[in-house]
């Protein structure tokens, strides 16, 4: 899996982490290991600038997700996964710092940049939230997901709860 994560915001993460649980998610999703995967890391302007240029609202966001090839995972687990670019995933890290904190375990924007990721990965899998049933699919998956990889890093105590809504 090709990922890059380019850090332009001027905030210093943790971007071996995010390089990290997007390898974890990719794989656990069984998405092609050949496919690649980009996370662009901006600041708070920038981010708004998108946030309203393609869902035409007001402010900055957490998370936005450009899928390119539209890949999704495998139906059945003797299918062969097709490859694929991905797509891309922006992530802004002030407004993960605010959420975080303001989250009800409360976690460091790192923490909260992690499950952006995860949450970035599953919107370019296509999954979303705007329905009951697909938000619970959604977040149970992303939970799984980052359970799944803090227990592999040996990380203690609660997994960050989602705060994207």
């Amino acid at each position: 899996m090709s990922i890059d994560v380019n850090n332009e915001s001027g905030t210093d993460i943790d971007e071996q982490a995010i390089l990290d649980v997007a390898r974890y998610a990719v794989a656990r999703m069984r998405i092609h290991p050949l496919s690649e995967l980009s996370v662009i890391v901006v600041d708070a302007e920038a981010m708004e600038q998108l946030h309203i240029q393609w869902m035409d609202l007001p402010g900055p966001t957490d998370v936005m997700s450009f899928p390119m090839d539209e890949l999704r995972p495998p139906a059945k687990d003797d299918e062969e996964p097709p490859q694929g670019l991905l797509g891309d995933i922006v992530l802004c890290p002030e407004v993960a710092a605010k959420q975080g904190a303001e989250a009800p375990t409360g976690h460091s924007m790192d923490e909260e940049l992690q499950l952006l990721t995860v949450h970035g990965v599953l919107h370019l899998l296509g999954y979303d939230h705007e329905e009951p049933d697909e938000k619970a699919e959604m977040f149970g998956l992303q939970a799984a997901i980052i359970d799944g990889w803090r227990a592999e890093r040996g990380l203690t105590g609660p997994s960050p709860a989602p705060t994207v809504t």
